[in-house]
């Protein structure tokens, strides 16, 4: 029994394996064939999308290319009506150089008959000169030389006479009203001859201390040198060393500094240093000590406190061997004397005066004439117009030249040309006189010069058979003026020519 429950156990599991595996065979079978007729429906859908597009894109591939055909067409016409233009320009271009043609042959044949013509008129001209040559008994050139002649003579003796009844008459108005007040101004101004040097020596007590001063390896002239910005010149002169600058401040600087080194006897960098910070110090005191004595003894006051200084450090600053600021201050007094006589403003001429040379003590650091600099330093610092402008003209620099001006301008050349205010080397005093002597003898006509007057004056003898009165006239004017335009001297130079008349007659 249990043996026949088992059998009918096992084999309905049996029949129920079997018809699951038989259900699971059918429901397979049915979704592959589900499956199968999906998968031929989306065939069926992408042959259908694909001719679809397919079809699309040969719309798309007819329509570019119609477009392109259409711009091809297009391009084609634009390049025909271009080939049209450029034929017709071609044409245009053709007719006009046809026509420049036809303009050039003609304007040469003008051109020729025009030449034809000309050498007629010449023929005509040649032809009427020859007759007037023979009617006349000379030729062209010399009629032509003879009139030109004529003309220059008739002009130059009119010229000459003019300028002479003008220079007489302005002389007899103006030469006793100027002289009177001259001759006053130097009566009342009376200062001493200078007599100081522009040569900085420093004494040695011995040439050991030369070595001293060029110290190891010239470690001691070099620093001496780059604190005050001169050159020390050690050489063969015995006992004494020079000290070479352009700056004359720096150049004092440096000679009381060597002085306290040499009486000090330490030398070395660091008292260099320190001693020539003390001579700085004592310097700048003077400077500021001799502008406020310059300006109180010329009788300016109120003045700003950088002028004050600028104007103290003429004191080291010379000029043909004349201090600076000595000769600022006697500028100062001779332009307010001159001024007081002419009826200008005499504190404006006495500060134009004091000031007119300020220029120089800035002339070795800013480049340009020192009347130009000093007229910037005044219209900087003091404000005043009328006095920077008659610095600025006291040499004749500017355009014009004012009233003060001129003032300025004659009391300089009193204080620089008066005998005695400046000097000169030998040497180059007998070249300004060779000089002096050589212009005036280039000039046709000068028979002999003579320099006069430590150069002052120059006598001209000329010869009396080539240069009359008027002609002596204008060669003492031309002289005055090559003399101006290419020497250099102090104050001013008389031109006297001279011409002898000799009347010779014998009796028989």
């Amino acid at each position: 029994m249990p043996l026949e429950i088992i059998l009918a156990a096992v084999g309905g599991f049996a029949i129920g394996v079997a018809l699951i595996f038989l259900a699971q065979r059918l429901v397979i079978g049915r979704r592959i064939r589900s499956a199968q007729r999906e998968a031929e429906v989306m065939l069926a859908d992408a042959q259908t999308k694909y001719k679809e597009m397919l079809l699309e894109a040969k719309e798309e591939a007819i329509k570019v290319k119609s477009q392109e055909e259409a711009e091809v067409r297009e391009r084609r016409a634009e390049l025909h009506r271009h080939e049209r233009r450029i034929s017709q320009r071609e044409e245009n271009l053709d007719k006009k150089l046809e026509a420049m043609e036809q303009r050039e042959r003609g304007l040469i044949a003008k051109e020729k008959e025009a030449e034809g013509l000309r050498a007629h008129l010449q023929d005509l001209k040649q032809k009427q000169i020859q007759q007037l040559e023979l009617i006349s008994r000379i030729s062209s050139a010399e009629a032509k030389e003879l009139l030109i002649k004529a003309v220059e003579d008739e002009i130059r003796e009119d010229v000459s006479r003019r300028i002479r009844e003008i220079e007489a008459q302005l002389k007899q108005e103006a030469d006793e009203r100027a002289r009177e007040i001259i001759s006053q101004a130097i009566q009342r101004c009376a200062t001493d001859v200078v007599s100081e040097s522009t040569v900085s020596v420093v004494p040695l007590p011995s040439d050991e201390m030369k070595g001293r001063l060029i110290g190891r390896e010239g470690r001691n002239i070099r620093a001496l040198e780059n604190a005050t910005g001169v050159d020390l010149i050690i050489d063969d002169t015995p006992e004494a060393v020079t000290i070479s600058g352009f700056d004359p401040v720096r150049r004092e600087i440096a000679r009381l500094a060597l002085e306290k080194l040499i009486r000090d006897g330490r030398i070395h960098p660091a008292r260099i240093e320190e001693m020539v910070a003390t001579a700085r110090s004592e310097v700048e005191a003077t400077i500021q000590t001799e502008g406020e004595q310059a300006a109180h003894e010329a009788g300016v006051p109120g003045l700003q406190p950088e002028l004050i200084k600028l104007l103290g450090r003429l004191k080291y600053r010379f000029s043909y061997g004349q201090n600076v600021l000595r000769h600022s201050i006697e500028v100062a007094h001779l332009a307010g004397m001159i001024a007081s006589d002419l009826g200008a403003r005499v504190e404006l001429a006495k500060k134009a005066g004091l000031l007119h040379d300020l220029g120089k003590a800035m002339d070795f650091q800013v480049e340009g004439p020192h009347a130009k600099i000093g007229a910037d330093l005044v219209k900087q610092w003091d404000k005043s117009a009328e006095v920077a402008s008659a610095v600025a003209e006291h040499h004749g620099e500017a355009d014009s030249t004012s009233v003060l001006g001129f003032i300025i301008s004659a009391a300089d050349a009193i204080s620089g040309g008066r005998p005695g205010a400046r000097r000169e080397s030998l040497e180059h005093y007998l070249k300004r006189l060779e000089a002096l002597e050589s212009l005036a003898n280039s000039f046709p006509g000068v028979e002999k010069s003579y320099a006069i007057q430590a150069g002052r004056e120059i006598r001209i003898m000329v010869k009396p058979a080539e240069i009359d009165d008027l002609e002596a006239l204008r060669l003492t004017r031309d002289i005055v003026k090559r003399i101006e335009e290419t020497l250099e001297y102090p104050g001013q130079i008389k031109v006297t020519v001279i011409r002898e008349t000799r009347a010779v007659d014998y009796a028989k």
